[in-house]
């Protein structure tokens, strides 16, 4: 196996974009109308939104590592809309605000690309669909309840069924069976997004601080006050857009949220292997497996595959394992030859890691906290670039008082409405032994193996108990 040359927990895309000058950490103390924890795309969104529509509002972001190096610059780049989890939608929230929400996100796809090109934002935007196969006979059809649930809903032009020729004709793999092709679905380069997003909620006139972690948060009637280790900031409205970090303890918002982590590698420029499999359209591909395989490409010809195996991180630690784990890494880089066995003995130039926070709907939520001045978007659940830009207009809107179609969506709730998730550590053993059965039943599914009853069973127990798995 070949070793990927690059392992840190930054990765590829950072590496590419060049993340230009540092900025500084907060000094002193400063009032705003708006501050913003969390310089990713929730957060950044958000300030653009709310500025575009209030340029005099004073807005601060306060981000405790480096604006756009979290989980916003490492993902796979997969811009998707929510209709892939249509289904899951109207059994939280009904067919008409489930439809609302939906329409909604696949307008910020496209809302995504305006932006890229009215802001001159190279970010590799390409809007090429998002094809979803299966690898077993256990998950072929398994997307047939979402897609009933959209043709129902009378959106039965959206999702494409493939049958495996018609697979084989967008990217050909031995372990491609069926599929189901969804065209509201982009890539990009996240960190590209990212950097340009920053840059232009600076030229707004926002502040954004570095290396400046929120250590303490009162918010009470009068207003918030977040204090980092040399400053602090006064404002009217709070917006907690650090999805990773709301899974830790001590954050309000810890039991409603688990983190996992996922990760990626980069092989060397394989463009003859492209032309091989006829890959060539640009279209972000996953397996169906709940732990699941990514992948797309590169305008120079790589293949970016990533594994949603990672571990369950214990009291929700955004370091670590999270971010570099050889063994995990080891796991991809077999996984992805063996998709496409093309790239045994390609050179892996990158490998890194990164949090995933977790619902346990496996939807974005927006929760209102009890003041009714502070708000926090948490749960992506690995499919954030897509609605974070939704996300941060309906954060926008609930800001600044106003009463639209965004500020409606039914994904904003009151933080105690949203489902616990196990406390620790019984989330964290729980999630491992889970994760583990869950991992030997797909494998031995994809042999042809009957999986063992102990591992079905185990892996059966998020749906039992109301959680969901993967997409």
């Amino acid at each position: 196996m070949t070793e990927p040359v690059r392992h840190d927990p930054h990765g590829f895309w950072i590496a590419e974009a060049g993340a230009g000058p540092p900025l500084a950490p907060l000094e002193g103390d400063l009032e705003a109308d708006v501050v913003i924890v969390g310089g990713g795309f929730t957060g950044l969104w958000t300030a653009w939104h709310l500025l575009g529509k209030d340029p005099e509002t004073r807005v601060v972001i306060l981000e405790s590592d480096r604006v756009g190096h979290g989980p916003s610059g490492r993902n796979g780049g997969f811009a998707d809309a929510l209709w892939v989890s249509f289904e899951r939608l109207v059994e939280e929230y009904g067919l008409g605000p489930a439809t609302d929400v939906a329409r909604a996100s696949g307008e910020s796809v496209h809302q995504i690309g305006e932006f890229a090109e009215s802001e001159g934002v190279d970010c590799w935007f390409r809007r090429d669909g998002y094809l979803n196969v299966s690898t077993s006979p256990s998950q072929d059809f398994s997307w047939r309840p979402n897609v009933e649930a959209m043709t129902r809903a009378g959106f039965e032009d959206l999702p494409k069924e493939l049958d495996h020729t018609e697979v084989e004709a967008i990217c050909s793999s031995p372990a491609f069976r069926e599929g189901i092709f969804y065209r509201e679905a982009a890539t990009v380069q996240p960190a590209r997004l990212a950097f340009g997003l920053r840059d232009r909620v600076a030229g707004r006139g926002a502040l954004l601080f570095e290396h400046s972690p929120v250590r303490r948060i009162e918010d009470g009637p009068g207003g918030v006050a977040l204090f980092t280790p040399t400053g602090s900031v006064r404002a009217d409205r709070l917006v907690m857009a650090a999805g990773a970090m709301l899974a830790g303890i001590g954050s309000p918002l810890a039991d409603r949220v688990t983190l996992a982590s996922s990760h990626m590698v980069v092989s060397e420029p394989v463009p003859d292997l492209l032309d091989e499999i006829g890959w060539t359209g640009g279209q972000a591909i996953s397996d169906c497996r709940s732990l699941l395989n990514y992948f797309r490409t590169t305008p120079d010809g790589r293949i970016a595959f990533g594994w949603g195996g990672g571990r369950i991180a214990a009291g929700g630690r955004r370091r670590g394992t999270a971010e570099v784990d050889p063994a995990v890494i080891g796991q991809v880089v077999r996984n992805a030859i063996s998709y496409f066995p093309g790239l045994a003995g390609r050179r892996f130039d990158y490998a890194w890691g990164g949090p995933i926070d977790a619902s346990a709907t496996h939807l974005p939520q927006i929760a209102v906290m009890p003041s009714g001045r502070s708000f926090a978007a948490v749960g992506y659940t690995g499919n954030g670039v897509g609605p974070s830009q939704m996300i941060g207009r309906a954060l926008a809107s609930l800001t600044l008082g106003l009463d639209d179609r965004y500020s409606r969506l039914a994904l904003i709730r009151p933080a105690s409405a949203m489902t616990r998730v196990p406390p620790e550590p019984f989330r964290w053993v729980g999630g491992a032994v889970i994760r583990m059965a869950i991992e030997r039943r797909e494998a031995a599914e994809i042999e042809g193996r009957r999986p063992d009853p102990l591992s079905s069973a185990i892996s059966d127990i998020p749906r039992l108990i109301g959680f969901h798995i993967g997409r």
